[in-house]
């Protein structure tokens, strides 16, 4: 049997549990948190006293820190990308609408609320250039993006399950930079999205752990793949207004490096993480290119730490179109 056919076996035999997953790990529409629970209501009296007192609390955020929110917004903004590479994957049958695509549905409905939380916020809060921010999303989702997994379910379960671990740490690390500065508004639709965005793990990082349990050879070279490519970021082809492809991405990695909001020491701990969710170094009946693989996945934290020490960010913030420090005064 190919490759090819034993992870549609797999994805097949996983979809018997599709319900259960979302009972689990996804939370029904009339439950969970809408945009509309953590900002101003146009519809009140008070709508214009609300947002002014939100404007003059967003005065006390830095630079750095609105370059990072405005970075995060768009790469949740770009969900149409994600959306339309997931429903891609072997296994999620779109035009059967079996249970993965279902789930995919589901999914891109709880993150389609994060970009727009987030959206309203920036608009509201006056600090930001919508107009260059908009160009920059409308940008990256015409871009789309390059991940290296293909349409194995195997590698896109490995890159979800890292993904979803890192926005998690990105958005709860902003949340507890909102709330230094005193704005509980931001702080708490940062933390909302970061507990989304932890559900969200723990139910791709089950779908590998299952697939462990059934193919664990096939998985563990998937991992090793991905881990090799290394983990690419769904905005990394992100850039303003006019420039080329990928220009802004390092930039706005820099800023939040800078604000240690996501750090390469955040990607070595995420990769530890995942080896001791999925207990690298106890699964049994593995091949002998498998076995190479698991020793690989095992060392490279340690390799990648290193590396990460040496790294020097630059003196200078770079200036971008959709923050300018005139904006922030």
């Amino acid at each position: 049997m190919s490759l090819k056919n034993v992870r549609l076996e797999v994805m097949q035999l996983l979809e018997k549990k599709i319900d259960s997953f979302m009972n689990d790990f996804l939370i029904p529409v009339e439950k969970i948190w809408q945009p509309t629970d953590l900002l101003p209501h146009s519809e009140t009296d008070t709508f214009i006293e609300d947002v002014t007192e939100l404007r003059e609390i967003a005065k006390d955020l830095p630079y750095d820190f609105w370059v990072v929110l405005v970075g995060d917004t768009i790469t949740e903004e770009a969900l149409p990308t994600y959306e339309s590479w997931l429903m891609e994957v072997e296994g999620v049958d779109n035009e059967g609408r079996n249970g993965w695509s279902k789930w995919v549905r589901h999914w891109t409905g709880e993150e389609n609320r994060h970009g727009d939380v987030l959206n309203k916020y920036l608009y509201l809060s006056g600090r930001v250039n919508m107009k260059e921010v908009e160009q920059t999303t409308h940008h990256l989702i015409n871009d789309g993006f390059d991940i290296g997994t293909g349409k194995d379910p195997y590698k896109n379960f490995v890159y979800t399950s890292f993904q979803e671990l890192a926005t998690y740490v990105s958005h709860n690390r902003v949340a507890q930079i909102a709330k230094k500065f005193g704005d509980k508004k931001l702080h708490k639709m940062c933390n909302l999205i970061a507990g989304d965005e932890m559900r969200h793990h723990l139910a791709y990082s089950e779908f590998v752990n299952q697939i462990f349990k059934v193919d664990p050879s096939e998985m563990m070279l998937a991992f090793q793949h991905m881990m090799k490519l290394k983990i690419t970021m769904p905005a990394h082809f992100l850039r303003e207004s006019g420039e080329k492809i990928s220009t802004a991405f390092e930039q706005f990695s820099t800023s939040a490096q800078k604000l240690g909001v996501y750090t390469s020491m955040d990607y070595v701990d995420i990769m530890q993480k995942l080896i001791d969710k999925w207990e690298i170094d106890k699964i049994n009946g593995l091949t002998d290119e498998a076995e190479k693989a698991r020793d690989f996945i095992m060392k490279l934290p340690e390799r990648m730490k290193k590396i990460s020490e040496r790294l020097i960010l630059p003196d200078e913030t770079h200036i971008f179109k959709w923050v300018q420090p005139a904006l922030i005064k």
